[in-house]
């Protein structure tokens, strides 16, 4: 039987989609371990940190929940165990009260700054 041409775009569709997937895979799973490793962050931890200390230590949580691409629970799980290692800091919006602002704190700043040439090292192994 002789593949039709749409069979064979499906199929190299599939192909690209597995191998976008297997490259992320390989790529997080280096940056997970070696912050891990090296300095007790996880890759969800590392990008709000790099999200926070590119909108001047602040921003509100809906927009950290954007930056670092989890759900609105997983990014608040998230801020809850930051908050809890001294990461970060929450407060409430003063006009809006059911807004809530994400800062990043001393110890927040510090461990980015440690952390960020493994992440920079880790990206530049992995995808070049």
């Amino acid at each position: 039987m002789v593949a039709d041409v749409s069979d064979v775009a499906e199929l190299s569709l599939v192909e690209e989609w597995h191998l976008l997937l297997a490259r992320h895979a390989a790529v997080f799973n280096a940056l997970e371990c070696a912050l891990q490793d090296e300095h007790g962050l996880g890759v969800s931890e590392f990008e709000a940190l790099e999200a926070l200390a590119g909108c001047d230590h602040q921003c509100r949580a809906a927009d950290l929940t954007d930056a670092v691409h989890l759900s609105q629970s997983a990014t608040s799980r998230l801020v809850a165990r930051m908050e809890r290692e001294g990461l970060v800091e929450r407060a409430m919006c003063d006009v809006d009260r059911r807004g809530v602002f994400v800062t990043l704190t001393e110890a927040g700043w510090t461990r980015f700054r440690t952390a960020k040439p493994t992440h920079r090292r880790v990206l530049r192994e992995t995808l070049r």
